[in-house]
């Protein structure tokens, strides 16, 4: 990696088939055979795929090593049947960003902006995610946009959803990612006193020593994202001079 104390953190919503083309959305879905090629390009490199809570030590700097995040947004279905296994192949582990509140249900935030309805993991299979060596962090409990709720509502979205979480899968819960990427200091704040130890947001560009660990850029992995562009944005520093441009 090019400037061995940047981080790339990258960020993933479905892997499965893509909708239809002209769906709202859709390079959100990637393709599980593009999954795969990208986690086996990492690994020749000798790169190792890591969870948030793995990741910790080497965005404290208290380690050092050829690593990348990787995180998943909202607990689809299509992550636990696609993902996991190729994660397990590789001996890579991850971080999925759950809804307490949505356990077995959809992805009803977008319904407004046409996207269609793709289902989420039941409680029993976001246990099985965990007992498959993965992380389970928090996404609140029901994707609000958390800048546009009162102080006390926000509070009780972050609070809640990790203590709910904890008892629900019976695991600790230390990573949280905003909602649409949207956050605030204040947000920030609230989240290191709900007991988190780090936050992911959807601003573009690698993780470095810079960074608040409450506002964690990540790289967005879509559809279209074919393999050289993939491992450009993963193995170089063009993120990172954009995000500051």
């Amino acid at each position: 990696m090019k400037g061995a104390d940047m981080i790339p953190i990258l960020m993933y919503h479905q892997i499965g088939q893509p909708s239809p083309r002209g769906t709202p959305y859709r390079g959100l879905t990637v393709h599980p055979a593009s999954f795969r090629r990208q986690m086996a390009w990492m690994r020749r490199l000798g790169y190792r795929g890591l969870s948030m809570r793995d990741l910790m030590p080497y965005l404290q700097g208290h380690r050092q090593g050829k690593v990348f995040g990787i995180t998943f947004d909202d607990g689809y279905v299509n992550v636990l049947a696609n993902a996991l296994p190729i994660l397990r192949d590789m001996g890579f582990t991850s971080t999925n960003y759950f809804l307490a509140h949505r356990f077995g249900g959809s992805n009803e935030w977008d319904r407004a902006n046409g996207v269609p309805p793709a289902p989420l993991m039941s409680l029993e299979q976001a246990r099985e995610w965990v007992a498959g060596g993965q992380e389970a962090g928090s996404h609140t409990l029901d994707h609000p946009d958390l800048p546009e709720l009162p102080e006390a509502a926000a509070f009780e979205q972050i609070h809640r959803s990790r203590h709910e979480l904890q008892e629900a899968l019976g695991a600790e819960v230390t990573a949280f990612c905003y909602p649409y990427g949207h956050e605030t200091p204040a947000l920030r704040d609230m989240v290191r006193q709900a007991g988190y130890l780090n936050a992911t947001t959807t601003g573009g560009g690698l993780a470095g020593p810079a960074d608040d660990l409450f506002g964690l850029p990540r790289v967005t992995v879509a559809r279209s994202t074919h393999i050289v562009r993939f491992l450009q944005k993963c193995l170089t520093r063009l993120e990172e001079k954009r995000r500051h441009a």
